[in-house]
This record gives C-alpha cells, structure tokens and sequence, in this order.
C-alpha cells in the first residue's frame, strides 16, 4: 500500500500537532468513529467510519485496512509477474523464466478454455481404469506426487521428541468440505451444506461428462465415503492439542497399524527411508485400511474422480472454476464475485513459485532499513516479555528460569530467507496451465519429502516473502515475519513508534505468545514436546486459559452461534500477551528518547491502541463469520480487538474508561495469562 493511499495527513512536528510535511505520522483519524465511545465498543471507535465508507468488495469475504493491504500487496506481485512474463527469452529454468512463464500460462484464459479437458484426461483416465486393489493404490501413490491427498497425507515435519531430526509425518486428509463436523452435526446450518454440497459435487461431475442421475448417485457415494473419514477425524478443537497428534512409531509400526496398503511400495516410490515416522491419528488410518478391505473398487473409483477434480478445478475451464467458487466462495464465505483472474494467477504464482520471485519483492518492496527497524521492535517486545516472565507473581522460580530459557532461544526471521529455492528441473512452459501446475506440485511433494531422514534446515521458510501474514514454529522456537506483511498500516518506516508498535507490534507480541500459549507452552526451548512445567505452576497456567475460554464462550455472532472457547484459546492468548507486550516494548523503545507527542488530539497511549483496532478492525461477512466459528482458531475481528483490550488495565487509562463501561471487565472476570 502506497503513502497517498492511506490518506494520513498527520505527521510528527512539536508537542501538539497536525499537519506538517516530511515528518513521522500517527494514525488515521478519518477512520474513526467519532459518534462511538472508546470505553463503549472500541472495534467500532477505532475504524467505524473506515468500514462505513468502504464496504466489502464482492470478490472478499473480509475487510479492513489489513486485508486492502494484503490485496495491495498482491498489485505488487502482479506488477512484478507482468513485467516478468512480458519477456520470453529469459534462461530457461530461472526465477524470471518460471515465474513468468507460470503466471502467463494462468492468464491465458482461452488457452486454458480451448484446451478443456484435455490435460486433465489421462489422470481421469488412470482413475477410470483402476479394476483392482493394486491399481488403486498404485493410482493413490501417483496422486500424491502432486499434492492430492487421497485419503491420507504424507509430509516431512520435525520428530516431536527429537527436533533436530525430520521424519515423515502421516495425517487425515480427503475431505471436501471444511471439517468432520460438516458431515455430522445436526443443526440446520450443517444440514443445509451437506445438501450444497451434494449439489456441488454432482454439478462439477457433470461438468466432467457424467449423466445427471449418474452424477447425483457418485455425489451420495463422494459424500458417504467421506462422512465415514469424517467420523474418524479429529474435531478442531482436538486438532489443537500436539499431544493427541503425538504417536510416532517404525516402520513395522506403520505396517501393522493399516496393513491393507502396501507401505513399503509407497515409501520405495517416494524414496523415502523406513525409520521412525509419525501418525497424527491412528484412527483415521485404520479407516482408511478398512476402506482398503471393504469398499468396491468402483466407490474408489468414483471418490478419486472427485478429488482429482476438486483439485485441478482452478485449473480448468471457466465452468468448473466457477462452480467452484459458487460453493466455497459464494456458499461457505459470502463472496457474491470471483476474484479478477489476475490476482487468482498472482496467488497462485506466489502459492507455486513463492521463492522465484521473492527476491525481486524484497529488492522493490522492502528496503534494508525496515528490516533495521522491525528487528529493533522484535527486541524490544522479547525483552517486554523477559520483564513479564521475571515479574509473574503466580509462577515458581523453577518454572521461570525454563520460560526464560525457551524465550531465550527465540528466533526472529523477518522480510525473506538467507537462502533461495532454486526449483532445478521445474519445466515450465507457456499455454500449459494445468501442466505447469502439476509440474510444481511435483516439485514441492519431492521437496517436501527430501528432507525426510535429515537434520533439519533451520534456514526455511513456512510462508512465501511476499505472504501478509506472520507465524511462529514451535518445533523451532521461530517467530516470522514475510516483507507482504512489513507493509502499511501494519509497519511504516514514516509513522510514530506509537502507531508501528500498536499494529505490528501487537503481531509480533501475539507471535511470541504463542510460545507460551496453550499449545506451545506444551514445547521446550529445543522444540521438544515436554513438559517443563511444576505441577502447581501448570495449574494455574490451565486456570488463566480457562478465564480466557470463559470470556470467548460469551461472544455470540448471532442468536444461538457463539465462539468455541477453547477453539479460539491459543490465538486469544496470544491478542491478550500481544498487546500487554507490545505496549512495554513501545515504553522501551521511548527510553533515552522521552515521550512522543500528542498528534490531532490523540496522546501516543491512545495512538498506540487505535493502531491496534484500526489494523484489525475488518468488517466480515455473516457465512463466513460462522465458518470462522465453527472451524478457525482465531476469533472474529470484533472480539480480537474488543475481547483483549477490555482486560487491560493500560487501555483503561489510555481512554479513562470507567467500572461498569462495556470496555471494562469487572475485576473477577478479568483474564490475565501473560
């Protein structure tokens, strides 16, 4: 997002200011809500008047500041890709022949239309011609080379126990829709997209070319199939706990837990090496080998044709992408338009080829003293967080010097990786979409599973440069921070601490916490799944989550659908730690620098908290708000923003809220973790 987009007019000059050219600026008053009241709801005063005046772009299920400029940032990669593509003789195999030859190939609409079926046809074919068990696991070993998880997935991760080493990891997969309790819940929402769905995948098998009647009747067997994975599938709150992922076992192990496929064919194909492994759910494997035994061949069959085609639809022709969006964009998110095709073909560019064109991001997007500035702030909120585990009144000497000791072994990354992916022998070729898409799904799943056996490369990356987004590892004890997300509102290198710490600050805090959240404190400061908790201490760590789960239980979207507390927990924790932390390390950074000024009437207190609401102020459609309800971790942003603030004691007097505003928890509901 440029300077002029954001249209602040408010810079740094003296005590009192408002405008002044070439100076620091603070936040966005145009994007309050002066009619609301801070103490009353925040989320609203913040960025009220923002969201009134820019409604949802039909293509979005979401927005605010933070996700105009995830699709700003998008313009950029497109900028790049464009210029990139419009030369045809770069080397073959480099960065700027894949990457722009990739993203020309996706734009190039009426090829991929007059190609229609036709690069899709063998891997129809395949399927089709399966008569026995063989051929049908044969065919499912062929599927995973390029990504398609039928049923299972298998990918390199690090050993729990032991982090310095990779092994194979082999988890549920095969569903169409979002999770298992799609396929078994009995409320009417669940009813109705079981429904839509049965509409969905029928309609894109007919697109395929089967008959009507026939195509309903392969939708009622897609569907049966998977409500039968779904049932031994963990629910998403259980998918939170590593513990219950944690089963690792040898090879005769894996054998013996699902001996109806044939492993050792599979493992020899990948060239993959027969040493420990682990099974996120076991149940779900013996499923699967149970669908080996019994289900007829021709259920397979038709189950396969369905996934195959789920997974090539963006690939293929106009009538299967947009039937794909009818049910996971339009039904599922509320999206009422299709993204323009060159920001499907920007993502998907990035998705594919992230590293290839990276490089040429950060030259243009991310310059060497935004780096400087954001790795001064990650120091600062570490240092915050150092100060809150020494002060803690409620943990015992023993736990804190292993809580110092894992925050002691924190590693930032930020901007974009030491090392490049090369992507040595990925073909690319013009006019060739689905061609190319397979050829870098391939490449990826051989990646992936090379690292298979080895020590671990801590110089990877899990997002792509160019990502808006953040994440922490705790198998690394990493925290890290792509160039898409070091972009305004969220970081500029021409705004007050003030703002900077309040938005990106918050996320760096937020990422940090997740170390010491309900999941991540699970992990010691190797990476080790391990409790290095007393008994006491761990009590009442569990007993702060709790007021946190409590909190979020009471937040409804509308009648009747109300978060999942404990679903949302570790993301809540870590917005509660990530402004309290984020907050010190702005007070850190003023130190030997005196205070920042009052800017439009705002002090840097209430800048720093309207930063945070403005960054995560989005405006979200009601589908996709049960959808986050039902499946996604993180909160609805109304509650990210409100749900924190109100149990800090600095927001209250940032703004002079008073006992008894809405802003306001009384003092026995208060939610303290970190």
């Amino acid at each position: 997002m440029n300077r002029s987009s954001l249209s602040i007019a408010v810079v740094l000059a003296t005590a009192t200011l408002s405008a002044s050219a070439g100076a620091l600026h603070g936040i966005d008053p145009n994007d309050m809500n002066r009619s609301a009241a801070a103490c009353t709801d925040f989320f609203d005063y913040a960025n009220g008047a923002w969201r009134q005046q820019n409604p949802i772009p039909d293509y979005m299920d979401r927005w605010s500041r933070r996700w105009q400029s995830g699709e700003v940032n998008k313009e950029h990669v497109r900028d790049i890709l464009a210029d990139v593509s419009a030369k045809t003789d770069w080397p073959k195999g480099s960065a700027e022949q894949l990457a722009g030859d990739y993203y020309a190939a996706c734009m190039d609409e009426s090829r991929v239309d007059q190609l229609g079926m036709k690069p899709i046809q063998p891997w129809l074919d395949e399927v089709r011609a399966i008569k026995s068990r063989a051929d049908l696991q044969k065919t499912m070993r062929h599927l995973h080379t390029v990504g398609i998880a039928v049923p299972f997935v298998l990918y390199s991760n690090q050993d729990l126990h032991e982090p310095t080493q990779v092994i194979a990891h082999v988890d549920a997969g095969g569903l169409g829709m979002p999770d298992r309790d799609y396929y078994l819940k009995p409320e009417a929402r669940f009813v109705e997209a079981r429904a839509k769905y049965h509409e969905h995948v029928a309609k894109v098998l007919t697109l395929a070319g089967a008959k009507p009647d026939a195509a309903k009747a392969a939708a009622d067997t897609v569907f049966e199939f998977e409500k039968r994975l779904a049932q031994a599938s963990l629910d998403n709150v259980a998918l939170r706990d590593p513990v219950q992922q944690d089963h690792k076992m040898d090879f005769a192990g894996l054998q013996k837990l699902a001996p109806s496929f044939d492993w050792a064919a599979y493992f020899d194909d990948a060239n993959i090496p027969r040493i420990g492994l682990n099974v996120t759910q076991p149940k779900f494997l013996q499923q699967v080998d149970k669908e080996l035994k019994s289900t007829p061949v021709e259920q397979w069959r038709t189950y396969l044709e369905w996934t195959v085609l789920r997974a090539a639809s963006d690939s293929l022709p106009e009538p299967f992408v947009q039937e794909k969006f009818a049910f996971y964009g339009k039904y599922l998110s509320g999206a009422t338009e299709i993204k323009p095709r060159w920001k499907r073909c920007a993502e998907d560019t990035d998705s594919q080829l992230g590293d290839a064109l990276g490089r040429a991001y950060v030259e243009k997007y991310f310059p060497p003293e935004a780096k400087a500035r954001m790795q001064d702030m990650v120091k600062n909120i570490l240092l915050a967080m150092h100060d809150d585990i020494e002060g803690l009144d409620w943990m015992s000497p023993q736990t804190k010097a292993k809580a110092l000791e894992k925050l002691a072994t924190f590693n930032p990354k930020i901007g974009y990786p030491d090392k490049w992916k090369d992507y040595q022998g990925v073909s690319i070729v013009r006019g060739a979409y689905l061609d190319d898409a397979i050829a870098t799904s391939r490449w990826n799943v051989a990646d992936d599973r090379s690292r298979i056996g080895k020590p671990v490369d801590r110089d990877r990356w899990g997002m792509t440069p160019p990502t808006s987004n953040a994440y922490y590892n705790p198998l690394l004890n990493e925290i890290v921070f792509p160039a898409g997300i070091l972009q305004p509102p969220a970081f500029d290198v021409t705004a007050t601490d003030a703002v900077n710490y309040g938005a990106i600050g918050v996320v760096i805090g937020h990422e940090i916490s997740h170390g010491f959240d309900d999941q991540g404190a699970q992990f010691d400061a190797q990476g080790r799944l391990a409790n290095w908790w007393t008994p006491e201490d761990n009590a009442k760590f569990q007993a702060k989550g709790q007021c946190v789960v409590k909190q979020f239980e009471g937040y409804f979207i509308e009648p009747g659908i109300h978060h999942n507390g404990k679903l949302v927990l570790g993301e809540s924790i870590g917005d509660l730690a990530g402004a309290k932390l984020a907050y010190k390390g702005y007070l850190k950074s003023r130190e030997g620098k005196g205070p920042e000024p009052t800017i439009d009437g705002f002090t840097p207190e209430q800048q720093f908290f309207i930063a945070w609401g403005q960054w995560r102020g989005d405006e979200t459609r009601p589908e996709t708000q049960r959808t986050m309800i039902q499946g996604d971790p993180h909160p609805i942003a109304k509650y990210r923003v409100n749900g924190p603030l109100s149990n800090l004691p600095e927001f209250r007097a940032a703004f002079s809220c008073k006992a008894g505003d809405p802003m306001v928890r009384p003092e026995a509901d208060r939610c303290e973790v970190w």
